[in-house]
């Protein structure tokens, strides 16, 4: 009888653009071209369409659009916004158990949330809504979901992005995972004239950027072996050409690489312990090389990163750091930084924005980051025009609270009155070449007294009106007498 109710055909989507959990994968670098890829409850087949003329090697099943398709084993599995369409408890966990059973590598799990159901039409039917053209939803609250997922499956999840989870077999895979989700930053480095280096710049491309990235020296398996012969044939060896680059570039470089890796590492290590902290033989061979250089020991940078994992649970001592930190806009309740200058603030603001990521996920669309001083929350904000834009809006927030380890989603893209950005300088890093620009914009709208009223002029109807009222717009990030009509 309830089969005959539910219209489980009719959520099936037509797409223009690859749907968000295999674009989400495909950005991580779970799925690649030389992977294998099946669609388990594929709808109408145009992820598998898409990725195939893509190059990609995908198949896919649906039971009403693609039966005669038989499952099998892939390295990625995609269980995309099926979960949610089906109404039996009991059937979603033999669902999800039988794609983690085909899955050789990743299995990619994604379910509507909470917020996807407002406005919609229906009524309550078991843990779920029947809606108005006969199709079952479940929405989940992101804790939620990851918690029915172990419960499920007895595999810890990781979160991609909200709604979206990754289940990995491989530990070493996992930890590599784990690893690219930590927020990386290195100072530009200058190279000063040398012949020998001049005349090899190419050659020694892929070990400068080994040195650059991991703060040590590559052994001898860590570069692809075209690119050692390529490096012994021209300057003797990988150490002698280590030793030519060490020569054209500053001591203070290498510290300032040192000191930014290791605070990448620390947070690795600290976030890690949010799932079963990987022993030292699990890890990925150039990630516990890393770990060796940096630290010595596995055990000491376990230490101290369980030191700074409990640092970010003392309030005070974040409001000490957001505080005295160099980068970024502070408010009396918050910091607000953006995104790229996010590996300039302390490792232990880095953590702190760490732990809201592994509840939530990554989100793409954010660009600034709210990390309040005053309770355990933080917002990662969607200024779409931001680089335009001399005044950008917020389309967007997703605002994690980690004492209640709530998720939630705020539109603001159809308010007639949403909040703006003013200096813009102020977010960025120390070295960003965009803050000449905005600096210079806001000291001409400070000497025009735009700033007087900042009450009023937090909200674009506020700052169009404070614009009029003095008579001047802006022509890109120039602040111009206005000109009726």
């Amino acid at each position: 009888m309830t089969e005959m109710r539910i219209a489980r055909h009719k959520t099936a989507l037509s797409r223009s653009s690859l749907s968000r959990p295999i674009a989400t994968a495909i950005a991580d670098g779970l799925i690649g071209q030389e992977s294998t890829l099946f669609d388990y409850g594929c709808g109408k087949g145009d992820d598998i369409r898409y990725l195939a003329a893509m190059g990609y090697l995908v198949e896919g099943w649906d039971p009403t659009h693609r039966s005669n398709v038989k499952p099998r084993p892939a390295e990625v599995v995609n269980l995309g916004f099926v979960l949610n369409v089906i109404e039996d408890p009991l059937e979603r966990v033999h669902v999800l158990n039988r794609a983690w059973s085909l899955t050789e590598k990743v299995l990619v799990v994604a379910a509507r949330m909470v917020w996807d159901a407002r406005g919609l039409s229906g009524r309550p039917m078991g843990d779920g809504v029947l809606t108005r053209n006969g199709t079952f939803q479940k929405f989940y609250e992101q804790a939620e979901l990851a918690q029915w997922i172990e419960s499920a499956s007895d595999v810890k999840p990781y979160a991609a992005a909200p709604g979206i989870f990754y289940l990995i077999r491989d530990e070493s895979l996992a930890q590599r995972f784990l690893a690219s989700r930590v927020y990386s930053y290195r100072p530009r480095i200058t190279i000063s004239s040398q012949d020998q280096y001049a005349a090899n710049e190419t050659i020694l491309q892929p070990l400068l950027e080994f040195m650059n990235h991991h703060a040590r020296p590559p052994k001898s398996h860590e570069l692809a072996p075209d690119v050692v012969q390529a490096l012994t044939e021209a300057i003797g060896g990988v150490g002698k050409a280590q030793r030519l680059i060490r020569r054209v570039t500053d001591d203070e470089h290498w510290e300032q690489v040192a000191q930014h890796r290791r605070a990448e590492l620390l947070t690795y290590v600290a976030l890690s312990r949010f799932g079963r902290r990987p022993k030292f033989g699990q890890l990925d061979n150039t990630l516990a090389g890393d770990l060796r250089a940096t630290f010595g020991t596995y055990q000491r940078a376990c230490l101290e990163a369980d030191r700074l994992l409990l640092a970010c649970g003392d309030q005070a001592l974040l409001q000490v750091n957001a505080r005295g930190s160099k980068i970024g806009k502070q408010t009396p309740t918050a910091l607000y930084v953006h995104r790229s200058a996010m590996p300039e603030v302390s490792p232990v603001l880095q953590v702190y924005e760490g732990c809201a990521r592994v509840l939530a996920g990554t989100v793409p669309s954010a660009n600034m980051i709210k990390l309040s001083v005053v309770e355990p929350q933080i917002s990662f904000l969607t200024y779409p025009e931001f680089d335009r834009d001399p005044h950008p809006r917020l389309q967007s927030s997703v605002t994690v609270n980690l004492r209640r380890l709530s998720v939630e989603w705020r539109d603001y893209s159809r308010s007639e009155n949403p909040p703006l950005l003013h200096r813009k300088e102020e977010f960025l890093g120390s070295d960003d070449p965009r803050r000449p620009l905005y600096s210079r914009l806001t000291r001409a709208e400070v000497q025009a007294g735009l700033y007087r009223t900042p009450e009023k002029i937090g909200t674009t109807l506020g700052w169009l009106d404070t614009l009029k009222n003095a008579g001047l717009t802006h022509r890109g990030h120039k602040l111009v007498p206005w000109e009726p009509g």
